[in-house]
């Protein structure tokens, strides 16, 4: 497994966000987490990548990660006063098996197609060269577990596709167990193995999209299933 949840609680002031949550994902297992603003998606995340501490008083349960993680967010976060390629070394180790920091990010900025802006400032990359800068940071100390936090949320339309392709690439080169958290579920279905609804602090349904390519009537049906799981009307149905 990449990660283990069992009987997860998380409240806020007197609320359970996460109520008694059971969740296991499995090692190279891709899974999108859908559900309402406010359900518990990313305070499931924060807990899972450490950004929480599991001992606050408002968690029990248990949570269990055994490997590396690796996080990217919605905003790319990158640091403005360095170069795309020290952004993405940041924080890599001077012992790299001979290799430098500065030549493992070049490796990784060549694998999401971003070789020529390694030497450029964040506030000059586009949208979507900036999330590849910020993919390329997390993939690149080869995590166990990749937690992917509604990275594509602020891209338009077309580059969003581009970042799919380029996502699912991804993973079946570096084969991390993948959690991404998201409100599209279009986009849960087109990427994930298996789909999780949150509701009311736990997993109200699960879903397998089935093998790629995705059969197009098979995901319509899902996407109906989701919708309503989700309590939203789907008029084009």
């Amino acid at each position: 497994m990449s990660a283990r949840v069992r009987g997860l609680v998380r409240g806020f002031g007197g609320r359970r966000v996460l109520d008694r949550l059971d969740l296991t994902l499995g090692d190279g297992e891709f899974v999108a987490l859908l559900g309402r603003s406010g359900s518990g998606k990313s305070t499931l995340l924060r807990l899972l990548a450490g950004l929480d501490d599991v001992r606050d008083t408002g968690v029990t349960g248990e949570v269990e990660v055994p490997g590396s993680v690796a996080v990217a967010f919605q905003e790319p976060r990158l640091l403005p006063w360095r170069s795309v390629r020290d952004n993405v070394a940041l924080g890599l180790h001077r012992d790299l098996g001979g290799d430098t920091p500065a030549a493992v990010a070049d490796r990784a900025l060549a694998e999401v197609g971003l070789t020529d802006r390694a030497d450029a400032w964040p506030l000059t990359l586009s949208g979507g060269e900036a999330q590849r800068a910020s993919l390329a940071r997390a993939l690149v100390r080869e995590p166990d577990l990749l937690l992917l936090d509604e990275p594509f949320g602020a891209l338009d339309a077309l580059t969003r596709i581009t970042m799919h392709r380029l996502v699912l690439d991804l993973w079946r080169r570096h084969r991390p167990g993948v959690l991404l958290v998201t409100h599209d579920v279009d986009e849960a279905l087109l990427l994930a193995d298996r789909v999780l609804v949150l509701s009311d602090g736990r997993i109200g349904g699960e879903h397998r999209p089935g093998d790629r390519p995705r059969d197009q009537e098979r995901l319509a049906a899902l996407r109906r299933t989701v919708l309503d799981e989700l309590g939203v009307v789907d008029d084009a149905a």
